[in-house]
């Protein structure tokens, strides 16, 4: 019997998926206005990770985060089973297009240290019978 190989080990080598142009195609359906849409991504030293930046109008926010952020970590499990594939990692990130590039900042992070708690910790206080 000739030397098979797997049809999937074939496939992912040599290939490098283009992380750009599928954050494009899951995020467009769900933008009013789709010529927003801004996509950056940035390689490591060895082509092993990926970083990719989304930024969109405001108006779109809530449709593209999902509730909870559901949309946004679906589009994370794809992106890592495509990275998967070809033994990378990427990471998903969303930025603000109303700031400019010198204060340009993720969406959610706050400008508190992030050892502090958002709120102050109270002592419990005891119930009266």
């Amino acid at each position: 019997m000739p030397n098979e190989t797997n049809p999937s080990e074939s496939q992912s080598a040599g290939v490098q998926p283009d992380y750009g142009a599928l954050v494009r195609y899951l995020v467009s359906p769900l933008l009013e206005n789709p010529e927003s849409l801004s996509v950056s991504c940035e390689w490591s030293r060895g082509q092993q990770r990926a970083l990719v930046r989304v930024a969109f109008g405001d108006n779109d926010q809530g449709r593209v985060l999902g509730r909870g952020g559901r949309n946004l970590d679906a589009m994370r499990v794809v992106l890592a089973a495509a990275a998967q594939t070809a033994n990378q990692t990427v990471r998903l990130e969303v930025f603000d297009l109303r700031r400019t590039e010198g204060e340009s900042r993720r969406r959610g992070a706050s400008d508190r240290p992030r050892n502090q708690r958002s709120r102050p910790t109270r002592p419990p206080v005891p119930r009266k019978r």
